[in-house]
């Protein structure tokens, strides 16, 4: 028992700590056309990763949220969706880079303004320092003999910064799937 219990405490704080930022749609005002606020200045002032998550809060009753392709996001066409969600409370995960098209299917909202379109950028990997090419010279090297011009001398940038949250992530999940593979294969093995 103590086993199965420790085993869902490690589930449930990886679940916590793996993944990006959660991004409310609309904010206050959610998914609504009600004094539909622009969507395209909501979503100009964010940063969409893989790993990030989208949050549609709507009434169900007057509203859904259809992802579209781009041609049918234009049209405002919801009749070939790539997904529908219809909870009024749904949370999208974004898994690959590009371009994303979210639509009310509701006859005219789209029309009316209640679309989103959002240019979701790959996880971030962190900064990374790379060498600069520079000739080092020293006070001495006037003295000394000259290296030869075939042997390039190279001087480090600047170190690298610290983690970012979506490397830190990445630190998460590799941190939480050794425990997890372990824990499997020790169930597999009926230890």
């Amino acid at each position: 028992m103590v086993f199965f219990t420790s085993l869902i405490i490690l589930v449930v704080l990886c679940g916590v700590s793996i993944g990006g930022t959660v991004h409310k749609v609309g904010d206050s005002d959610g998914w609504t056309i009600m004094s539909v606020n622009n969507y395209d200045e909501w979503s100009s002032s964010k940063t969409f990763q893989v790993e990030d998550s989208l949050v549609f809060k709507y009434n169900k009753d007057f509203h859904d949220v259809t992802e579209v392709t781009h041609n049918d996001f234009k049209l405002c066409e919801p009749s070939k969706p790539l997904t529908r969600y219809e909870t009024g409370s749904d949370t999208i995960i974004l898994t690959k880079p590009g371009l994303q098209h979210f639509i009310c299917g509701f006859p005219g909202h789209c029309d009316m303004g209640q679309k989103l379109q959002i240019h979701v950028l790959p996880a971030s990997l962190g900064p990374v320092a790379a060498p600069v090419p520079r000739p080092v010279r020293s006070p001495s090297s006037f003295s000394s003999p000259s290296p030869s011009p075939l042997a390039p001398q190279y001087q480090m940038g600047p170190s690298p910064a610290p983690l970012s949250a979506a490397s830190n992530s990445n630190v998460w999940i590799g941190l939480c799937f050794i425990p997890l593979l372990l824990l499997f294969i020790l169930i597999y093995l009926n230890i």
